[in-house]
Formats: structure tokens, C-alpha cells, sequence
């Protein structure tokens, strides 16, 4: 492949996802999700996923596409948001749930991406959090240990990026995307601005292109907002 990681589209860069593989997804909310790629998904009728993300978008949007279809077996994430059929299977017991404390969750992340198999945190003692794992004490205080994420690839969507993979993230889209850029074995990456090397600043690239194995220049991005909120005149 050499330095230039690009594929034709997002049907090419997520040909390779089967049923039953471990998926890290990008984006808060509405906020920075791979829209091409869970397109592609959907389309190709993948199935029985774990997906790990902040949340599952809403109904008709990101992840939430995935769930209307049965596609997802289980979701690993830290709330349910507004996404209704996200809380009805989960409440129905049709989709397993891992619900973990959102820092916990980008700092599970981030070990994968340092290569550390573990962390130990505080977040979750004394909760059902800590049902089944480890506790060890430090200085007086309770850790639980808690396991690096093992994920077949990361998806992540990116305002620009270079045919090197080198990603930058605009305002808050940036999120949980660089901590999952650096977490998949395989990181497939969509952005809205491909561009040759050297066109981006070095000192404004979020995500280096060493840990991004694909990356293409996606189409017909809606970004959604989640809940508008807007002044009193």
C-alpha cells in the first residue's frame, strides 16, 4: 500500500467487515459519525456487530440505522440518548447492553491505542459498574481494573485528511474520534476533504496518518443536529 491509503469509497474501505466482527464507531450524538460507512453496513446486511460508541445515534441516523435493522448484537456505550429503538431493545432484552462510564469508555481507547492491555479506574465502585471485575486498592482508595478494548476496526469520520491518513477533526466532531483512530486494528477513516501530502498544517493534525490504515472522501453529509437550541430574541 505504501503511503497513500486511499480507497475509491466506502464500499471498498469497509469491504472486508464480516458478521459478528467488533466495531469502534466514532462521533457524540450526531456529532462526527462515519455516515458512509454505516451506510455501507446497512447495505450490506452485516450482521450480529458488537459496536462500541458513545451511543447509537437516534432512529433514522447513524448507528440507529444499524439497530432498526437487527444488525447489532450488542452495543457497548455510555448512554441511551434519544434514540428510541435503542431503548426499546434493550429494555426488551432483543439487544445486549454494556452501559460504562463515558470516560472510562475513552480511556479504554486509549490504552488499546498505547498498547496497555488494562487500566485501573475509579469510575464505577460501589456501582453495578463493578460487578465481576477486579478491585484493587491504591493509597486507600478503590480502582476497578478495567480491559483495553479489542476491536476488528475503527471507523471514524474526520473534516480533512491527507492520502497519508493524517486527520484533522473540526470543533466538537472531534470527540471520541482520535482516541478510536488509535484503538482498531484496522482504522478505515471518511472525510469530507481529501487532500495531498504537505497540505496540511503539521501543527493542526489531530490524528496521524500512522495509525490510519484506509481513508476516503466520503459524500452527502447530512450532520444532523440533535436537539437545536437557539436564544430568546
Amino acid at each position: 500500500m505504501g503511503f497513500n491509503k486511499v480507497v475509491a469509497n466506502a464500499a471498498e474501505a469497509v469491504k472486508d467487515i464480516q458478521d459478528e466482527m467488533t466495531l469502534l464507531v466514532g462521533g457524540f450524538g450526531l456529532c462526527g459519525i462515519p455516515e458512509n460507512c454505516i451506510a455501507e453496513l446497512v447495505k450490506n446486511n452485516i450482521k450480529d456487530l458488537i459496536c462500541i460508541s458513545n451511543n447509537a445515534g437516534v432512529d433514522d441516523f447513524g448507528l440507529g440505522l444499524l439497530l432498526q435493522q437487527k444488525q447489532i448484537k450488542k452495543m457497548i456505550a455510555s448512554y441511551v440518548g434519544e434514540n428510541d429503538e435503542f431503548e426499546r431493545q434493550m429494555l426488551s432484552g432483543e439487544l445486549e447492553v454494556e452501559l460504562i462510564p463515558q470516560g472510562t469508555l475513552a480511556t479504554r481507547c486509549m490504552a488499546a491505542g498505547y498498547g496497555m492491555p488494562a487500566i485501573y479506574t475509579p469510575a464505577g465502585v460501589g456501582t453495578e459498574v463493578a460487578e465481576g471485575k477486579e478491585i484493587r486498592n491504591f493509597k486507600g482508595k478503590d480502582y476497578l481494573l478495567e480491559y483495553a478494548f479489542d476491536a476488528d476496526f475503527a471507523l471514524v469520520k474526520a473534516w480533512k485528511g491527507d492520502t497519508m491518513g493524517n486527520l484533522i477533526f473540526r470543533h466538537t466532531a472531534r470527540n471520541f474520534n482520535p482516541l478510536m483512530a488509535m484503538a482498531g486494528k484496522i482504522t478505515i477513516a471518511e472525510v469530507e476533504e481529501l487532500v495531498e501530502p504537505g497540505m496540511l498544517d503539521p501543527n493542526e493534525i489531530h490524528t496521524p496518518g500512522i495509525y490510519v490504515n484506509r481513508i476516503f472522501q466520503g459524500i452527502n453529509y447530512q450532520k444532523r443536529i440533535e436537539k437545536r437550541t437557539v436564544m430568546n430574541p
